[in-house]
C-alpha cells in the first residue's frame, strides 16, 4: 500500500498545506477539528495564568480575502485544531526529559470556496514561568504563517520554518490520536461494556445477541496492548509521548469523557461542524459539505441506529418492557456504577428507562467498537507511515535567528527538519508497530456480517439484519461514487489517496479484498 507522501523535488517529501489540512477531514484523527466560535481563541485552563491565543488579525487577514474575521466566523469559514489546553499542563515535565521539546499548539484553518481547508496560522506555546521559575503564570507563544513572497533564500527559510511549525502541530495531533482517539476513546472505553454484558446478560438475551459480535477479541487485544504498547517503557512511551506523561494525559482526558457524546451526530454538533436539521435523514446537516469522515460516518451511523431500532423493538415494544427487564437493568447498573464508578453520578448517563435510550445506547456501543475504531486505526500505516509527513516526536525547540540551529535551517533545511522530528530509531519502531496495527486479518468479520449463521432462530431478527447488511452495501457503492466525483476535493486529496476507512466491506463475504494493509473496511469489533 503506497503512502500518500507529497514529493517536492528539491527537499524531503514534506506534506503540503493541502494534504496537511485534508488530514483533519479525511485522515487518522478527523474528529478533532472544531469550528472557531471566538477570536482570538480562548483557553479553558484554570490556574495557569492567561492562556489566550496570541494569533492576531494581522496574522490572518491576508488569508481571509475580503472577509473580516467576524464575518468569517459568522459564515462558518474558520476552524481550529486546538491542542493547546491538552498539552500545556504537562509541558514542563515533558520538556525536562532528554531529547524532547514539545509545544502546545493551535492551528487555524480557513474554509475555501471549494470546501477544502487551508492552514493560515499555527501558534506554538510553552509555559511562561514566574520570577522564581516555579509556577506557570501564562504562555510564551509565537505565531507562524505560510511563507510570503521575498527573495528565493528568504522564502526557502520561511518555508522550512512553516514546515517545522506544521510538524510541531502534527506531533500534538499524533500523540492525541494514539493516546485519546485510538486507545482511550475506542479500546479502553469499550471494556466496561464487554465485561458487564458478559456478566449480566445471558447468552440468549436479545441485547447480548445484538452486542456480542462487537466484542470479539477486544479483551485479548487490550491485554496485549497493556503488556507492550501502553506499559511503562512500552512502545507508546518510546514513540508517541515520552515517559509516564503518555498515560497521565489519557487519564486526565477520561475525566471529561461523556458516553452520550460518542454518538456521531452529537459529536459533530458539539464540535460546531454540523447543526440540527429536521429535514436531513440524519437529523443534522454539515457545515463542511465535503467532510469525508462525517459524510461517510453519518451514513454508517444511520444504518447502525436504524438496524438497532428495528431489532430492539421486536423485543421491547414499549418502555415498560425495558424498565421491567431485570437482566437489562442489572447490565446497565454495572456499566454505570462499576464499569464507570468514578463518573457514575454524571447527569448525562441514560437512565435506561425507555426504548429510545436503549436504542441510542446500543447504537453508540456498536459505533465505537466498529466504525469509530476503523476510522482511527486502519489508516495508520497508509496515512502516517512516512514520518516526515506526520512526525510523532519533536526533539528540540523551533530554531531562532542567530543560533546554530537556525543556520542549519538556512544552509541544510532537510537536516534541520530531520534533527527536529522523530529520530531514526523511534521511526523504525513506530512504523513497525503501526504496520501491525493497520492490518486486517484474513478471518475478519465485517459490519453487517455474522460469523455464526444460526445466531438467532427469530425470523424477524434475521430479516432486519439482512436489511442492515443491504444498507451497508448501498453505502459502499455511494462511497465509491463519491470518491470518483472530481468536485469533491477532499475525497482523494493532492496525493490521490481515496478515503475508504469507513467503507463497510460488508459485500466482501470472504474478506479477501480488505486483508492486509488496505485502509478500508469496518470490522465488527476492536480486534487489533
Amino acid at each position: 500500500m503506497p503512502m500518500p507522501e507529497i514529493i517536492n523535488n528539491d527537499k524531503l517529501a514534506w506534506r503540503t498545506d493541502e494534504e496537511f489540512a485534508r488530514e483533519m477531514l479525511a485522515g487518522l484523527n478527523p474528529h478533532i477539528i472544531t469550528r472557531l466560535r471566538e477570536f482570538p481563541p480562548k483557553s479553558r485552563l484554570e490556574g495557569y495564568g492567561d492562556q489566550t491565543s496570541t494569533i492576531t488579525l494581522e496574522h490572518i487577514q491576508h488569508s481571509l480575502g475580503r472577509l473580516t474575521v467576524e464575518k468569517a466566523i459568522t459564515d462558518n469559514r474558520l476552524f481550529i485544531l486546538d491542542h493547546h489546553d491538552n498539552f500545556m499542563p504537562q509541558l514542563l515535565k515533558i520538556n525536562s526529559l532528554q531529547n524532547t521539546f514539545v509545544y502546545a499548539t493551535r492551528t487555524l484553518l480557513f474554509l475555501q470556496n471549494d470546501d477544502t481547508l487551508k492552514p493560515i496560522a499555527i501558534e506554538l506555546s510553552k509555559p511562561q514561568l514566574d520570577e522564581l521559575g516555579n509556577k506557570v503564570v501564562g504562555a510564551d507563544s509565537k505565531v507562524y504563517t505560510p511563507p510570503s513572497s521575498g527573495s528565493e533564500s528568504d522564502y526557502k527559510v520561511q518555508d522550512t520554518i512553516w514546515q517545522l511549525a506544521k510538524a510541531y502541530a502534527a506531533v500534538n495531533d499524533s500523540a492525541w490520536h494514539g493516546l485519546i482517539s485510538h486507545w482511550l476513546h475506542t479500546h479502553a472505553v469499550i471494556e466496561p461494556f464487554v465485561i458487564a454484558t458478559n456478566r449480566q446478560l445471558s447468552v440468549t438475551h436479545p441485547i447480548y445477541k445484538l452486542l456480542q459480535p462487537h466484542y470479539r477479541d477486544t479483551m485479548m487485544i487490550n491485554a496485549l496492548a497493556r503488556q507492550v504498547l501502553i506499559s511503562a517503557g512500552g512502545f507508546f512511551e518510546m514513540t508517541v509521548c515520552p515517559g509516564e506523561y503518555a498515560l497521565r494525559i489519557s487519564s486526565e482526558v477520561y475525566k471529561n469523557w461523556n458516553f452520550t457524546e460518542q454518538a456521531l451526530p452529537v459529536d459533530l454538533i458539539k464540535r460546531g461542524v454540523a447543526k440540527h436539521d429536521t429535514v436531513s435523514p440524519y437529523g443534522v446537516s454539515l457545515l463542511i459539505k465535503d467532510y469525508p469522515y462525517a459524510v461517510d460516518g453519518l451514513a454508517v451511523w444511520s444504518a447502525i441506529e436504524n438496524w438497532v431500532d428495528e431489532y430492539v423493538k421486536i423485543y421491547y415494544p414499549c418502555d415498560d418492557v425495558v424498565r421491567c427487564d431485570i437482566e437489562l437493568q442489572a447490565w446497565w447498573k454495572e456499566v454505570r456504577e462499576v464499569g464507570h464508578g468514578d463518573i457514575k453520578d454524571q447527569p448525562w448517563w441514560p437512565k435506561m428507562a425507555t426504548v429510545k435510550e436503549l436504542v441510542r445506547s446500543c447504537a453508540t456501543i456498536i459505533w465505537i467498537a466498529s466504525a469509530l475504531h476503523a476510522a482511527v486505526n486502519f489508516g495508520q500505516y497508509s496515512y502516517a507511515g512516512y514520518l516526515p509527513n506526520r512526525p510523532t516526536v519533536s526533539r528540540r525547540p523551533m530554531p531562532e535567528p542567530g543560533t546554530k540551529e537556525y543556520e542549519e535551517v538556512e544552509t541544510n533545511p532537510d537536516m534541520a527538519f530531520i534533527h527536529t522530528i522523530t529520530s531514526q530509531l523511534q521511526s523504525i519502531i513506530g512504523v513497525s508497530v503501526i504496520e501491525v496495527l493497520s492490518n486486517h486479518s484474513s478471518d475478519e468479520v465485517y459490519l453487517g456480517q455474522r460469523d455464526e449463521p444460526q445466531w438467532t432462530s427469530d425470523e424477524k431478527a434475521k430479516k432486519v439484519f439482512e436489511k442492515f447488511s443491504k444498507s451497508l452495501i448501498d453505502i459502499e457503492m455511494s462511497i465509491m461514487s463519491r470518491n470518483k466525483d472530481e468536485n469533491l476535493k477532499n475525497r482523494n486529496g493532492p496525493a490521490q489517496f481515496p478515503y475508504m476507512l469507513l467503507y463497510p466491506n460488508t459485500s466482501d463475504i470472504d474478506g479477501e479484498s480488505a486483508t492486509g494493509i488496505t485502509a478500508k473496511g469496518i470490522p465488527n469489533s476492536i480486534s487489533i
